[in-house]
């Protein structure tokens, strides 16, 4: 049998040799053995460049000597003919066999991979006891705001670097499906599709949907044929009753691994708990008579007899790190400043609003999508809706007194060249030597701004989505540096930590809140040390001045930390989207019932907050301390 040395893994990299005094193979190539084969390193051709990619943080023992079966003579053949194949597909292979060869789970081989993400110690070490110690099927309950998405994206992209992961499905609210979907492919490198057909679940292999929208029956019955790797459940509190519909359709998904994240496991009882970690790890907590056996103290149903033991069962499912006792964030001052529109602002923005009204419920999806985007626009600036009122005027799905509408609202929709809310923001600027970020959600707000500031000898750095990487590092370091104003849109104050800079004015207001909070989060989070300034601009009869009541007056969203406003929303006994049902509102035509509406759904808010609260505080006192990998530093 021949014998054969490779002298890449043994006895060289790039020609230096083995230095073991002891090696028989080196012996065997001194003595001149006719039965070792030399397997010389392949040579790049000069137009082959071999990436430099950092090394898989493990080395494999290596093996001097190595005996091939009968059936891989013509292998050797082609060795000793000096036959190879080029250098990339050589280089891939090695890359492919190093990660195979990395055994267990002593680090994340995924982290060189992952991008614009802050590596916090407490979500690795959580990544880690999910893949090592839960196998995989864990309840990530970490307080708000310390980044239970990221931890969970880590163990997908953990999973699908070693291969291990090749079908994945994300069930998160419908007002999240985008969130994810771009946190997914923009940090992690995964693309996901979000489902909204049933031919999709089993043309792609990593989806994210609704939960409402996954278990409509048609979806449900090919789900439940399909089998996944990984599935996450995001809020995962809604599934804390198992008799609802909720609980036996994820139960019923055949999966191999499973994370469940939420900051408040349980809401009212010990019940709750265990039907959580029923889905999540079946048997574990036994079974329902005998976990009331053991934890339930005669009727209390909500403090367990046995806290120790329940404890010991929730350590081999269940992480929940917690904020530091020292971690305190500075104070938030938030002014909300009423900015009545021109006459010619409001004769536009009442003229558009008409028209959505009339037409919204009347035409087709595409129109009404088209007419939300219209109506938010306006709310934001007569530049950022004209171009949508230029390209309805032209579309085949209105008629040709709809189209005549339409073109007589672009037409005064460009006569408007000044808005009061800009004159606002230029005398906040004025007043202010501070530097400044200044929020918008369309491009063509920001282009206008810019140039209405540049007039008052405003230094500015912009910063957008259609930016490349290095014009965004510029632009943040021109703010560091000699900019007083950040002037960016939605997609640029994502990822972005600004906490150099404390004062914040949003020129509009996004419908969607958590939208609101992230810009907040820019500079509000750990390394701030100063009271940080919010100021809202809004606009009296307009739907920005809804959401200002909704979220300060009902929900006191300025008051809660980034990340509890997410939760508060999950409590909404909605299948509709916060924007969604701000646009119903909106097209109502009698202006009392609209505000009736809005009253009402008010209320709804104040109870979503109060039962988060409830909830936070009885899992503050039924989980304490124990359960932790470390303690948590906001994202």
């Amino acid at each position: 049998m021949a014998k054969l040395l490779d002298t890449l893994a043994h006895a060289h990299l790039g020609g230096v040799p083995c230095t073991r005094t002891d090696c028989s193979a080196c012996a065997k190539l001194a003595a001149g053995d006719a039965g070792v084969v030399v397997m010389p390193s392949p040579t790049p051709s000069p137009e082959t460049t071999i990436p430099d990619l950092p090394p898989v943080p493990y080395t494999p023992q290596l093996i001097p000597e190595l005996v091939f079966a009968p059936g891989d003579a013509n292998v050797l053949a082609r060795v000793q003919d000096g036959i190879h194949e080029e250098a990339r597909l050589w280089w891939l292979n090695l890359q492919a066999n190093r990660l195979s060869l990395a055994s267990g789970f002593d680090e994340l081989i995924c982290l060189p991979l992952v991008r614009g993400v802050h590596q916090y110690d407490y979500q690795i070490a959580t990544a880690l006891k999910v893949l090592r110690e839960l196998r995989g099927r864990a309840l990530l309950a970490d307080e708000v705001g310390l980044g239970k998405t990221i931890e969970a994206a880590l163990i997908l992209k953990e999973y699908v670097v070693r291969g291990l992961v090749r079908k994945a499905l994300v069930l998160v609210p419908a007002s999240l499906t985008v969130q994810w979907q771009e946190e997914l492919r923009e940090k992690f490198g995964l693309h996901f599709e979000i489902m909204d057909e049933v031919e999709d679940w089993e043309r792609h292999e990593f989806v994210i949907a609704s939960l409402d929208t996954a278990k409509r029956p048609l979806n449900q019955d090919i789900i439940e044929k399909l089998y996944y790797d990984l599935v996450i459940v995001d809020e995962a509190h809604k599934l804390r009753n198992r008799r609802t519909r909720n609980w036996k359709f994820v139960s019923s998904i055949r999966k191999k691994y499973i994370l469940m994240l939420t900051a408040t496991p349980v809401q009212n009882d010990l019940e709750e708990l265990f039907n959580l970690v029923t889905l999540l790890k079946p048997g574990q907590m036994r079974t329902w008579g005998e976990f009331r056996r053991e934890f339930f103290r005669g009727g209390d149903k909500r403090n367990p007899a046995n806290p120790d033991g329940l404890r010991a069962l929730l350590l081999e499912v269940m992480i929940r790190n917690r904020r530091g006792d020292a971690i305190v964030l500075p104070a938030r001052r938030v002014d909300s400043i009423e900015v009545p529109l021109s006459p010619p602002e409001r004769n536009l923005y009442d003229g558009v609003s008409a028209f959505v009204r009339r037409w919204y419920g009347a035409g087709p999806l595409a129109n009404r999508l088209s007419l939300m985007v219209l109506q938010r626009e306006i709310g934001s600036s007569p530049a950022a809706a004209s171009q949508t009122l230029k390209r309805l005027r032209e579309s085949p799905n209105f008629s040709w007194e709809e189209r005549a509408e339409l073109d007589q609202l672009y037409q005064k929709s460009l006569a408007v060249t000044t808005s009061d809310r800009g004159e606002h923001l230029a005398e906040f600027l004025r007043a202010t030597p501070d530097k400044v970020l200044v929020f918008t959600q369309y491009y063509r707000t920001m282009a206008w701004l810019e140039d209405r500031l540049r007039t008052d000898g405003v230094t500015i750095a912009t910063f957008h989505g259609g930016m490349n990487p290095a014009e965004k590092e510029a632009a943040v370091h021109a703010f560091k540096g000699p900019a007083q104003v950040f002037l960016s849109t939605e997609a640029g104050g994502e990822g972005r930590n600004l906490q150099f800079a404390h004062r914040l004015v949003n020129f509009d207001l996004p419908w969607n809140p958590l939208r609101l909070e992230q810009r907040i989060g820019r500079i509000h989070r750990v390394g701030q040390t100063h009271e940080v300034q919010i100021v809202n601009l809004w606009s009296p009869d307009t739907v920005e001045e809804y959401v200002l009541e909704l979220l300060d007056k009902k929900v006191h969203m300025f008051e809660l930390v980034v990340g509890e406003l997410d939760m508060v929303l999950g409590n909404l006994d909605e299948e509709k989207t916060f924007e969604d049902l701000l646009m119903e509102i909106w097209t109502i035509e009698d202006a009392a019932k609209r505000r009736a509406e809005v009253a009402k759904l008010g209320e709804e808010l104040a109870k979503a907050r109060g039962t988060y609260e409830t909830a936070k505080t009885y899992d503050d006192r039924l989980f304490g301390s124990g359960l932790e990998v470390g303690v948590g530093v906001a994202p």
